[in-house]
C-alpha cells in the first residue's frame, strides 16, 4: 500500500546534496585508500577477512568488512543521510513490533543506536540475538550490548543460523538488498522457517520508488555504482523469495513515495 507524500523540496534538495557530499567523500577516499585497505588485508585475514563471503570481500569490503571503514560508518547521522531522514520512522516500526519480554532475533547488525534500543525494548525477562557474519560488525554488536545480558551476539550465516529457540519476532533490516538473488531466497526461507505458528518475520528494506519520487534517480545511480544485489527487489516482492507463502499471513506497506518497504510475514496457527 503507497503513501500519500508531500513533498518538501527545499528539504528533498538539502538531502540530495548530503548523499551526493556522502558518495563523492567515498569514491575520493575509495580512490586514495583502497590500496592501504588490500595491505591491511593481507596483513591481518584471520580476524578481519577469515570467513567472510567472498561477494561482502568483493562488493562491500569499504561498508562492512575494513575496521577503518567501519569505525567512521558506524553512526546514526550516516543511517541518516542514507535513508534519506527516514531512519527513525523505519527504525519505530520496528520497535513497536517488540514487546518486553519477547525472543527476537536481528539477522544483521545496524549502524547507529538500533541494536541497544531493541535490546532495551526486549528487557531482561526476553532474548535478544543478533547474528552477523563479518568479525567486525560482531566485535561493534558486542561492544554495544555489552551493558544487555539478556542480550547474544553471535557470529552466523543469516541463512542457516539455528539456535533452537521459538523466536517471537525475527527481523531483517535493510539485509536482503546487500546479498546475491540466491542467497535471498536462502535468508527468506531459512527466517520463516524459525517463525513458530503465530510469531511474525519483519522486513524492512528497499522497494521500487514511484516514478516521481526525486530519489529514485539518485538510488538508480547508487545501485548501479555500489548496490548491484538491489535492483531485484525493485522487481520482486519478498514474499516471492518465499518456497510456502501460504504457510504465512502477508502484510505490505511502503514509505517515501514507494521508497522503502516494510513486510510483515506471521505464520498461521
Amino acid at each position: 500500500m503507497g503513501c500519500f507524500l508531500r513533498i518538501d523540496w527545499g528539504t528533498a534538495m538539502d538531502i540530495k546534496v548530503k548523499v551526493n557530499t556522502l558518495l563523492e567523500l567515498l569514491r575520493t577516499e575509495q580512490r586514495s585508500t583502497f590500496p592501504q585497505a588490500l595491505q591491511f588485508k593481507e596483513r591481518a585475514p584471520n580476524r578481519w577477512y577469515d570467513g567472510v563471503p567472498e561477494y561482502l570481500v568483493d562488493i562491500y569490503d569499504w561498508a562492512y568488512v575494513n575496521p577503518k571503514w567501519v569505525a567512521w560508518l558506524d553512526q546514526n547521522m550516516v543511517v541518516r543521510v542514507l535513508l534519506f531522514g527516514n531512519d527513525a520512522r523505519l527504525m519505530r516500526i520496528y520497535l513497536d513490533e517488540i514487546q518486553p519480554g519477547m525472543k527476537v532475533w536481528q539477522v544483521a547488525h545496524v549502524y547507529g543506536d538500533l541494536v541497544q534500543r531493541v535490546a532495551a525494548r526486549v528487557g531482561p525477562l526476553g532474548r535478544f540475538h543478533l547474528t552477523d557474519i563479518t568479525p567486525i560488525q560482531i566485535e561493534h554488536g558486542c561492544n554495544k550490548l555489552a551493558a544487555f545480558p539478556w542480550a547474544r551476539v553471535i557470529r552466523a550465516n543469516a541463512a542457516t543460523y539455528d539456535s533452537g529457540a521459538d523466536y517471537d519476532l525475527i527481523c531483517s533490516f535493510f539485509l536482503l538488498h546487500e546479498v546475491p538473488e540466491e542467497k535471498k531466497y536462502q535468508i527468506v526461507d531459512h527466517l520463516l522457517e524459525c517463525v513458530p505458528p503465530g510469531g511474525k518475520a519483519l522486513f524492512i528494506d528497499y522497494h521500487r520508488p514511484a516514478w516521481w519520487q526525486p530519489v529514485r534517480w539518485i538510488l538508480k545511480g547508487v545501485n548501479a555504482w555500489l548496490e548491484p544485489f538491489a535492483d531485484a527487489l525493485w522487481q520482486h516482492e519478498i514474499q516471492d523469495y518465499a518456497s510456502c507463502p501460504k504457510a504465512f499471513t502477508w502484510c505490505k506497506r511502503t514509505f517515501f513515495g514507494g521508497t522503502y518497504q516494510v513486510v510483515r510475514a506471521v505464520r498461521n496457527s
